[in-house]
Formats: structure tokens, sequence, C-alpha cells
């Protein structure tokens, strides 16, 4: 197998990767700021330049020449190469800085360089704490600065579209930008204007960088210069705790991070996964952030009471509602929940001998992108499914419903109302109890009891995506009351974890008053005198993975935080 040397070590490659490439693949760290592993390779940031030979050899015979000492001559090329621009080939001998002062002198000058015209701001700019320009400066840089003539000033705080700002004295003319809206996102709402020093990216006359995916040239910029018109200046990155997620904004189920500071989430951003979103994520997924802070319930409530009412109240009325409309009970499940609570409807359904309509679906034709965006606005449909759960005939069960054919209504984490599924005057007649998110839900004034239930950034769960990929998640907030497979889950030196009153960041306003469903539901079985095992989501889904076929593999372990694609769907399903 083909060889090639890196400071004195050997690694064996298959086929012809890039020099960078390998060495990032292989935990050898280069200093680069334009190479992408996406995009095409300018090679024009200079800074992943190392020095690269090869074993000298006879122009008549071919042979490899060797020294006195009987060790192959090495023949470098004349100037130092860029790594991202150059194939490995058999034999290479390669030197970084780590054992060129050559390599060294030369990243050291390219950073001089880049630095001379750009600001001095890192104490107000969003990037610093995880700016690679900083970071290399440090690490790769001059001590100090030789420049003492003015910098060239470019535009500040300019709004390229609806979501994304530009300082321009910040840019390094790196072109990642401009090369993901020509190669990635294809939508040419990026060029570079001007010359030599004076030159930054910028939108053609007349054009708004509005194109549904404009955000993600804030993720690889490598400076300061693209920021998020909604989390600028918001906060910094140290003082954020991120959690590996998934978002839920469509069927795609794209991996990412949520970043939370007091126990709000003020951003989400992509997390690299190839085999769903690779390094990429809609604008969309980002936007939704303020539905995890904002309209969120106070507690659970009572039809009729003036304030909130506590859990134990509304348990006890869910039972009556449950034990006096038995079989008339009609269970709506859900394809915003997870996995672990749509499997616990479905228990609670066949202890009370209730009917399962099936799940609302939220298909908006058109949508669809093909790439990131789906016409499916659920992220678990899949999952539901796969539970055998169909999605509703709306007409069908909205005149069964009409009708008066049943007595009470269990809704889990959706809104009827607003679906068109039934009217509020149909409600009027039934007991309700109702799963829900947020305050603006328009079934939640019809309803007998309102459980508030934790959102996707607050609970542990399975969401499968419209590929068939199971991934599971969990909280990146804290929620009142959190019990204790919660807690487990959240990181050891989260803030929000060991926040008291006393501390100037806690903040006991943004602490909701939720539960996750397969939390509520065993708490209202007990009380009906069920005692439904497995309990706690791990157990659930191992309980899915081994008696539903289309589940087979779907364990926490083997999920991990990339997630695990499962076989077709199997119709048979045992409950």
């Amino acid at each position: 197998m083909p060889q090639v040397i890196i400071d004195g070590k050997a690694y064996e490659f298959e086929g012809h990767p890039s020099l960078l490439q390998f060495c990032l693949d292989h935990g050898i760290e280069l200093p680069h700021f334009c190479y992408h592993p996406s995009m095409s390779v300018p090679a024009n940031c200079r800074q992943c330049l190392v020095d690269i030979g090869a074993p000298a050899r006879d122009r008549d015979s071919g042979e490899i020449q060797l020294n006195e000492d009987g060790e192959a001559v090495i023949q470098y090329f004349p100037k130092l190469q860029t790594s991202c621009s150059h194939i490995i080939a058999d034999g290479q001998v390669v030197h970084t800085a780590r054992t060129s002062d050559k390599v060294k002198d030369a990243q050291r000058d390219t950073l001089e360089f880049l630095l001379i015209n750009h600001p001095l701001d890192c104490p107000i700019c969003d990037q610093a704490g995880h700016c690679p320009l900083q970071i290399q400066a440090y690490k790769y840089g001059p001590e100090g600065s030789r420049f003492e003539f003015r910098k060239v000033h470019k535009p500040k705080k300019v709004k390229l579209g609806p979501r994304v700002v530009l300082d321009a004295e910040r840019c390094i003319n790196c072109t990642r930008c401009v090369r993901f809206t020509d190669e990635i996102s294809k939508s040419g709402q990026l060029t570079i204007i001007e010359r030599g020093v004076k030159n930054y990216p910028i939108t053609p006359p007349g054009v708004s960088f509005d194109e549904p995916y404009s955000m993600n040239v804030i993720d690889i910029c490598p400076v300061g210069a693209l920021t998020s018109a909604d989390f600028r200046f918001q906060a910094r990155i140290w003082e954020m705790a991120s959690t590996p997620s998934i978002t839920t904004a469509n069927a795609k189920g794209s991996n990412c991070y949520y970043w939370v500071r007091d126990n709000l989430v003020l951003r989400i951003t992509p997390r690299a996964n190839p085999d769903v979103n690779e390094f990429w994520l809609p604008d969309e997924d980002r936007l939704v952030y303020q539905q995890f802070n904002e309209n969120r319930p106070n507690g659970p409530s009572l039809q009729g009471d003036s304030g909130m009412s506590s859990w134990e109240a509304c348990m006890q009325k869910s039972v009556e509602i449950l034990k006096s409309s038995g079989k008339q009970m009609l269970f709506i499940a859900s394809a915003y929940a997870t996995v672990e609570d749509n499997w616990m409807l479905l228990q609670l359904a066949n202890a009370v001998g209730g009917e399962v309509a099936g799940y609302i679906s939220h298909v908006d034709l058109g949508h669809g992108d093909g790439w990131l965006q789906t016409d499916d606005r659920t992220p678990n449909s899949q999952g539901c499914e796969r539970l055998g759960i169909p999605p509703i005939d709306l007409p069908l069960w909205r005149a069964r419903i009409e009708t008066g054919e049943f007595k009470g209504l269990y809704i889990l984490e959706d809104d009827p109302v607003a679906s068109d599924l039934c009217g509020v005057e149909s409600l009027m007649e039934l007991d309700v109890i109702l799963h829900y998110y947020h305050t603006t839900n328009q079934t939640l004034p019809s309803s007998s009891v309102a459980l508030p239930a934790a959102m996707v950034a607050e609970t542990i769960g399975t969401f499968v995506n419209d590929s068939g990929r199971a991934q599971r998640v969990v909280p990146a907030k804290v929620i009142k009351g959190t019990n204790r497979t919660l807690m487990m889950q959240m990181g050891l030196s989260r803030a929000d974890r060991h926040g008291t009153p006393f501390d100037r960041w806690h903040n006991e306003s943004h602490y909701v008053d939720c539960k996750p469903s397969w939390e509520i539901i065993p708490m209202i079985l007990k009380k009906l005198g069920v005692d439904t095992v497995p309990q706690g989501p791990r157990r659930i889904m191992q309980h899915i993975s081994e008696t539903i076929p289309s589940f087979q593999g779907a364990t926490y372990e083997a999920m991990g935080l990339s997630g695990v694609e499962l076989s077709a769907i199997d119709t048979e399903v045992i409950i």
C-alpha cells in the first residue's frame, strides 16, 4: 500500500486524497482558512503551506538515489506548497510547522499580512472565542504588529439580507461564502467586488441575500465578517452550553446544536452528519429557536380554574375523564412527539379500550426542495407509521367527532382545531385532555385538562426522519421538576443544572413547568391501576426495538449521536 511520510511518521493511504484533508482525518493539525471539504479548492489564503519532497531518482535507471548512509535522497519542491490543493503521491515526504522552520516562518508571515488591515475588535466580535483567525494568530502568528499606518476601512453593519449582516473590514477574502452560494446552494447571490486590499463579498445590485440557506455562510466564515441579524451581540460562546440534537421544523431531522444561556435557546447551528445534512442547515431550522422560549405554559390547568392547577389535580381529573369515557375516548397521536411518547399513548388507549385515530399530517406541498427542506413539516411521521399509527383522514374523523360518537378526546402534542380536524363547537360537547407546547394552541381554551409537554430541547426520545433514520435527542434546557432521567442526560458542567436563586444568571421565569409525555402518561396509567412496563425512554425504546420489526436495532446505544438506519416499514406491528 502506498505511503506518505509526514513529520517523520509513515502513513498508508488509498486513492488520491488531498494532503490537507488527509492530515485533518489523521489528527494532524494544519492551519487553514479558505479550504472546506465540500467545496472547490481556491488555495488563496496560503495558510496551509507545507514543505514537500520525494525520493530523487536516477534519470537513466529510474532507481532511487541513496546517500552515503544508504538513505533515500529527498528532492524538495523549490517552493512551499499549499496542502489543500496537493494530491498525495507514494513516497512523498511532508514537513509541517512542527518539523520545518521554513514552514513555520511562512505561516507566521502569512498571518501577519492577513492581520495588517484586520480591525482589533475581538472584544466586541461575535466570533471571539471560536474564531479560527484568532486561534491561529495565537498559535502560528507573530507576537506583535509592525504595521504603523492607517488601516484600510470598509463598509460595516451591511444587511446583505434579512438574516445576515456583513462587517467587511473583518473579511480575509477566503471566498467560502461566495463558493457556498455558487456551488452548494447555487443561488449565486454573493460575489466579490473591488480589488486588492479593498475587496469584500456583497450581493449584486438590487439583489437581497434571502435564499433559504443564507445563514450557512455565518457558520463557514472563518472570521466575524458575517453574523446573524438575530444573534448579533446576544451572547458569547463561553457563556452558552451547546447540546447535540436534531431539528424538528421538517422531516429531514437535520443534526444541530442547541445553544443555551440562562435556560433560553439563543441559536441553532448545524452539526455535521454525512448521512443526513452534511455540514448544512436550512434557515427555517434555525429561526425556530424562539419557540422554545416564548408562549410556553406556566403549568397544568383545569378548565374553569382562574389560575394554574397542580399536577396531582390534573392527573386525577384526567383519570376521571378516561374512566367515564372508556371505549368512547378517541386518542390523537402526534408526528411532533417522540416514538416513546406515541408508544405510551398506545398503551393508554389499550388500557381504557379507546380508539386511536392516528396522527395529524402536516404536509405543505411544494415546500420541499429535494435537499434539506421537506413537504412534511413534522419530524416523526415515519416514527408514527412504524408504530402502526396512520395519518388521519381529516374529513372522515371530523364527521365522526361531530356526530357525537365520542365522549372524550385525548390529544398528544398537536392542535386539532388549527388543523381543521374538529371545530370549537364540537369540542364543547367533549371532555378534552391536551398535551401542548404553546399557549397559542387553538384547542387549549376548549380543553378540560391541559398538560404542558416538554419540547425536543427539553426531553429525551427518538425521532425517525423521512429516509428512515432513527435519531435520539437529549435535553438542552432544564424544566421545573426535572426528573432523574433528564438530569442524568444534562452536561455535568452546565450552569443551569446547578443554578440557585443566588446566582446572578439564574432567572426562575425561564424554567417551564412541563413534563415529557413519556412521564405524564405513566402517571395517569398508575392512577388507573395499570402498571406499565417498561418505563423511562431508554427502556421503552429497547422494548420497541425488540418487539417491532421496523425498529430493530434502534437502541440508544446503537443510535449514539449520528443515528441508525432502519429497515423498511413492517405493516405487522406488535404492541
